[in-house]
């Protein structure tokens, strides 16, 4: 080895810039977290089984392939002999870029002459790299002297006892030319069996293996494989084919076929403008889906499970009112509380509800809205397609539970829109190339090997409209690459407008998206019946005594007909508002529990009588006054659900406004993500300064002599070296005993020296600190060069 190489992957990465030190801990940034004391101890957690999985899922097919390469050495590898394992067409740069990332993440180190592999690659990787098997002579020291005898005499090599037999035996697979005779013997059916081991796995399920080759009977082709040692019984109903054997057999490309470059894209292309005016309509439907869920759960207040999550039957049920199928329910509910929107209560008898974040987001632009909801989705490790699957007990699996978290579930989504983002604008690519491209990406990812988790992906991503027509939009593509996402979503966005096109059968359209404060009058008044480009409302009975509920009056519903309607107002609408206003009021609900009054003592009769008042409790005691034992609330619906039209009062006979009010949570952060948290730029500074201060400081104080040990108390020569690093403006290491007595090393840098403290600036913990003097055991000045 050359005297400057390093030794140890601590002397490495010691070697390495700060940049490249940062790079490290942003790739891997488990390895921060928290701070290495120093690089000794930061070359320890890159060690770490968890740490090098994580790495080594982010590998793609062909750096696999390279690291298989690596495996295939005992000990240290090099350029050479990796370039010599590939098939000639890989080119040289795509090689070095592989090794470059191998050791950008330190699964890998050392110069290309002495590559060395980190300790745990070996373990996790697997033990048949490339679909090898072992070396022969590793096979055969598993056998005794009675099973390696069939072998030494098929070979004639004559009788020997292990270990020598085995190395008689290796030495002859070593030589490549007695090998190829070896298997030019082989008939048919025998090279049959060695070809279904060849690819890999080298591994055979054969009943009886061990007891075929202590027979030493060669009357079948696996017998005659098994006597010659092309085959090794591993176990009792398991042989593994040799290294070399295999080797022999795949010929010019011992790694098998090169896996350089990733599969062709045969994509669908669409105008860039279609796509995006697509998901903009997408956007628009995702939003008011996403406000009507959570309006209508401040007015429920879903109850909470004991298990946590929101029941399988509320679901339903809520679905149905709204008139949603499940799947885009459970999303809108799971996204509204990643994006903060939804929380639930902290009492025994908890329950759903909005938090006041939801009322604050309702008044921004929709773009703004949007960029939230998308942040929210791209970054939440929940996964909203498992909702109403079987788990593991066969239960169903509730909205909102711990259940639905994974993982993997971010960083699929990022990685399965990244595969759209590589194509050119306007560029749908089918979610069996997106599996295809993604085992190339990342081979090691088992989630995204499954064609319904990427199909889970592109649907959610389409019903949010960050694609369109299976086309990455623009405000997708900012989104991905961390831009301004909603600014490139409100060029594409139509402009709101003013006003509403009234049709003759009672239909509202809104050809565009509605201004707030109109969308909020119409929204009143009436119920969408179906959304795209263009919204179409509902007007009837229901929606008009709605309004008038709220507190609009009928001067107040045609004028805002008249206002916003760019068509004239049909006179089937203003007969409808007026009938229904007259009506409005005309039964008035009070406190009894409940009362019922009327001026029209026919119209009290009448609900008295009707059958499906019954739930109310109804009892007349006057002519124009019923008593009720149910709360006002519940005659009120049940007075509305028969057909009338009730409005209730305070004790002063006033008209109350009833309508409903959702309820409101305080507002509170998005949910958090799983997984380590990346660090930023100036955490990941401070993190390498502080690892630098620590790996100077232990190297320091395995180096350097102790000038003063002085038991509790300061000594003339502590104060010499402390007064001479603060004259020479030198850093100083030091003992020091903290207030339980616990000895640390550190170095600093005098500030001040005065009432029996130090005032220093502490380069391991990057910050100011008071030192009491009688607690310093030792001190020595560093050399300018250390």
């Amino acid at each position: 080895m050359s005297a400057d190489r390093p030794r140890t992957l601590s002397e490495w990465l010691r070697g390495q810039s700060d940049e490249w030190l940062a790079a490290l801990l942003q790739a891997r940034p488990d390895l921060a977290v928290p701070v290495p004391a120093d690089l000794g101890v930061l070359a320890s957690r890159i060690g770490i089984r968890v740490s090098i999985g994580r790495a080594l899922e982010d590998l793609d097919a062909f750096t696999l392939q390279v690291l298989d390469a690596l495996l295939l050495a005992e000990r240290t590898s090099s350029y050479a002999a990796v370039r010599r394992l590939l098939p000639p067409d890989v080119s040289d740069q795509t090689l070095r870029d592989a090794l470059d990332r191998l050791r950008a993440l330190v699964l890998a180190w050392g110069p290309d002459e002495e590559i060395h592999l980190v300790v745990g690659v070996r373990e996790l990787v697997g033990a048949y790299p490339a679909g090898l098997g072992h070396p022969t002579g590793d096979l055969l020291r598993t056998l005794n002297d009675a099973e390696v005898a069939t072998i030494l005499r098929t070979l004639d090599l004559g009788e020997q006892r292990q270990p020598g037999a085995t190395t008689a035996i290796a030495s002859r697979f070593a030589d490549p030319a007695w090998l190829a005779d070896l298997l030019d013997r082989c008939g048919p059916a025998a090279r049959e069996v060695l070809g279904q081991l060849t690819e890999g796995p080298p591994l055979g399920s054969l009943p009886g293996a061990q007891a075929m080759l202590a027979a030493g009977r060669e009357d079948s082709p696996i017998r005659w494989l098994l006597a010659r040692g092309l085959l090794v019984a591993v176990g009792p109903d398991t042989v593994e084919l040799p290294r070399e054997v295999a080797l022999a057999l795949r010929g010019g490309d011992p790694l098998g076929p090169s896996r350089e470059q990733p599969p062709a894209v045969h994509g669908t292309t669409h105008d860039p403008a279609v796509v995006d005016g697509t998901a903009g309509g997408q956007v628009l439907i995702a939003l008011r889906r996403v406000q009507s869920v959570l309006e209508l759960v401040g007015v429920e207040t879903p109850a909470v499970l004991r298990s946590g999550g929101l029941g399988i039957r509320e679901l339903r049920r809520l679905a149905k009112a709204l008139d949603l199928t499940t799947e885009d329910l459970a999303l809108s509910l799971e996204l509204s509380y990643a994006a903060g929107l939804l929380d639930h209560t902290s009492h025994v008898n908890a329950t759903w509800q909005p938090t006041r974040t939801f009322d604050k987001w309702l008044v921004t632009s929709p773009e703004q809205r949007w960029a939230v909801l998308a942040a929210a989705w791209l970054s939440m490790s929940t996964w909203p397609a498992f909702v109403g699957e079987r788990d593991d007990r066969d239960k169903p699996i509730n909205a909102l539970s711990y259940e639905t978290s994974r993982m993997w579930a971010a960083p699929v989504r990022r990685r399965v829109l990244a595969v759209l983002t590589d194509q050119a604008p306007g560029t749908a690519v089918a979610a069996r190339e997106v599996v295809e491209q993604l085992g190339w990406r990342t081979p090691r990812r088992a989630a995204l090997g499954r064609i319904e988790v990427v199909e889970a992906v592109l649907a959610e991503a389409e019903s949010l409209g960050l694609l369109g027509r299976g086309a990455l939009s623009a405000a997708g593509r900012q989104l991905l690459a961390g831009g301004d996402a909603a600014a490139a979503l409100a060029r594409t966005l139509p402009e709101p407008v003013e006003h509403v096109l009234i049709q003759a059968d009672l239909t509202v359209i809104a050809p565009g998206p509605l201004a707030p404060e109109l969308a909020r009058e119409i929204a009143l008044v009436a119920d969408v019946e179906s959304s795209g480009g263009a919204t179409v409302y509902r007007i009837d009975e229901r929606t008009v005594r709605r309004a008038l509920d709220a507190g609009r009056g009928a001067a107040d519903l045609h004028e805002l007909f008249e206002s916003r309607s760019r068509t004239p107002v049909p006179q089937a609408l203003r007969y409808l508002i007026d009938d229904v206003a007259r009506r409005h009021g005309r039964l008035r609900v009070g406190t009894a529990t409940a009362y019922l009054r009327c001026d029209d003592e026919s119209v009290l009769a009448e609900v008295v009588a009707d059958r499906r008042t019954a739930a109310a409790g109804l009892r007349r005691i006057a002519p124009t006054v019923v008593l009720s034992t149910a709360p006002v609330g519940q005659v009120l619906e049940v007075l509305r659900g028969a057909g009338y039209a009730p409005v209730a009062e305070d004790p002063a006979g006033a008209v109350v406004i009833s309508r409903a009010e959702g309820k409101r949570l305080p507002a509170r952060s998005a949910a958090t993500r799983y997984g380590p948290a990346v660090p930023t730029g100036p955490q990941l500074i401070e993190a390498v300064r502080r690892i630098r201060a620590g790996d100077e400081a232990s190297r320091t104080a395995r180096r350097s002599p102790v000038t003063t040990r002085v038991p509790g108390v300061t000594t003339a020569g502590i104060l010499e070296v402390l007064q001479k690093a603060d004259d020479e403006d030198r850093d100083v290491w030091m003992g020091y005993l903290d207030a339980h007595g616990t000895p640390s090393q550190r170095v600093v840098q005098v500030a001040g020296i005065a009432g029996g403290f130090l005032e220093a600036f502490d380069l391991g913990a990057h910050g100011h600190r008071t030192f009491a003097l009688e607690r310093i055991t030792s001190a020595a000045l560093l050399d300018m060069a250390d």
